[in-house]
């Protein structure tokens, strides 16, 4: 079975460096997906409230009897103080656990960041009372981190944003880096997500990557992931083709050297394929999370 490295947050708790994503993974897929991703060995599953699946998750995870690294997002609807607290027994509960490795918050809510900061100031709670083990955010950019670490008491974790070679966000990457956050990648291998939305083509077809492939006898995606990882990130692919789960997980073995290294970083094309976090308010994107 392959072995994952470690990350180690900034409060010393261990994270394996590849995760298994289930974004826009539909619940009746999902048990099978995770099932296939823990077989092939990933023992890091990153999952959220909105995406309506974490039920399924934890059940695929309890039925596995392995020892998992679970990772889940409040969402935007459950902002506040007491509001996220519950959204915390409502994760838990459809995971099927009474402790959480990792909770985040799904995005900034810039146009009402009070909420997004009584939002986080429950995970800090949730932490003090040892209920979740580390905290963090998602899609925060650099000038919401800056706000959140003017109030906040915990440094969060981690970061997880989109990060892939057409979209590398140097920027957020860096201030991360500076404050002790880890940067994690969602859609590590720019995704249809990206080249559908931002009418790019797919990095799996780009002949700078493939080239860089070839040369190792890897797949595209694998360079990709090994490019996440030899940069010290936590990359977050998602699939739920079984064989293409485990090529992802299978990137031990080889190196990308400096120059390749710098032939992926130059490929950035400073365009995202999410959503525009300023564009994130609760008239647009909230949505109620189901009780458990």
């Amino acid at each position: 079975m392959t072995t994952i490295p470690q990350l180690t947050l900034n409060n010393g708790v261990q994270m394996p460096a590849l995760g298994f994503g289930v974004f826009q993974t539909p619940p009746d897929e999902t048990r099978a997906a995770v099932a296939a991703a823990l077989d092939a060995g990933y023992r890091h599953i990153d999952t959220a409230a909105a995406y309506g699946n974490e039920r399924q998750v934890g059940e695929a995870v309890a039925a596995s009897g392995a020892d998992v690294f679970l990772e889940t997002k409040i969402w935007i609807s459950d902002y506040g103080y007491d509001e996220t607290l519950h959204g915390f027994d409502k994760s838990a509960a459809k995971l099927g656990v009474d402790r959480i490795d990792l909770l985040i918050l799904h995005q900034a809510l810039p146009s009402e960041f009070g909420r997004t900061l009584e939002a986080y100031r429950a995970l800090e709670t949730l932490y003090a009372d040892g209920k979740v083990r580390a905290i963090g955010v998602s899609n925060f950019m650099v000038e919401h981190l800056t706000a959140l670490l003017d109030k906040a008491t915990v440094v969060p974790a981690v970061n997880q944003i989109e990060v892939h070679p057409y979209f590398t966000q140097p920027d957020v990457q860096a201030f991360g880096a500076a404050h002790g956050i880890l940067t994690q990648a969602w859609s590590p291998i720019g995704g249809i997500t990206f080249y559908r939305d931002s009418g790019h083509r797919s990095t799996l077809d780009d002949p700078a990557i493939g080239g860089i492939a070839t040369t190792h006898g890897r797949t595209p995606a694998q360079v990709m992931l090994r490019w996440h990882l030899q940069q010290g990130r936590s990359a977050i692919p998602k699939s739920t083709n079984p064989e293409r789960i485990a090529e992802n997980l299978d990137i031990a073995g080889f190196e990308l050297s400096a120059e390749e290294l710098a032939v992926l970083d130059g490929l950035d094309t400073g365009r995202r394929g999410g959503p525009e976090p300023a564009d994130i308010t609760l008239a647009a994107f909230g949505r109620p999370i189901p009780e458990a």
